[in-house]
């Protein structure tokens, strides 16, 4: 029997038809599966990390974060995370995190966890001591004064209350209420160093 080129292919596809879907060729009903988020807690929120402030949606499940995704409606990203924003997921989730203070003495080569009480006590105690050592109430300053036609050059004692010592590098991932009372903290201890992570 010649089997032409044309039969040959008819042949050959009916075969593999036949093997892929089993002989009941029948229609099958397609059944979309569920959302993992059908029944999770959405929870918009600000990305963490730069000073750029794009929306996220944060999706929970008794508890436990199940999925981050942009912010479709937020006016910055329109939906859109960075690499770094899109793995926020680990902020919470991730196994190697440290989740307690770790402390290493002068000295020492390891790291040991401590409280955080002690912890926050004892950066309280060394801004204390550097704010009192290195503490500046007055300096004289140079100012310019007219007398009559000529200026002239004065030498004078003024109130600065400030301290050296200390500089702070500010966080991109903090909001205005926040910038603020972190700003009045910082002149109340009359630091003169005050930067931001965004512009360095």
């Amino acid at each position: 029997m010649a089997v032409s080129r044309r039969d040959f292919f008819k042949l050959s596809g009916s075969g593999l038809a036949a093997a892929t879907l089993g002989f009941n060729l029948a229609p099958v009903e397609a059944k979309a599966e569920e959302l993992a988020i059908r029944y999770a807690k959405e929870t918009t929120s600000i990305c963490p990390y730069c000073a750029v402030g794009c929306g996220m949606i944060v999706h929970t499940l008794g508890g436990n974060i199940i999925n981050v995704e942009g912010d479709p409606d937020h006016p910055i990203n329109e939906g859109a995370l960075c690499p770094k924003g899109s793995s926020v997921y680990q902020l919470r989730d991730n196994k190697a995190r440290v989740t307690t203070p770790l402390y290493r003495a002068a000295g020492a080569t390891e790291w040991k966890e401590v409280s955080w009480n002690w912890a926050v006590d004892e950066i309280a105690k060394k801004v204390k001591k550097t704010r009192d050592t290195t503490f500046v109430a007055t300096s004289k300053i140079k100012i310019k004064e007219k007398v009559g036609n000529t200026e002239v050059v004065k030498e004078i004692e003024a109130i600065v209350n400030r301290t050296m010592g200390i500089a702070s590098v500010g966080s991109a991932a903090m909001d205005n209420e926040e910038c603020y009372l972190y700003q009045k903290f910082l002149r109340g201890l009359g630091l003169v160093y005050i930067e931001h992570q965004a512009r360095i």
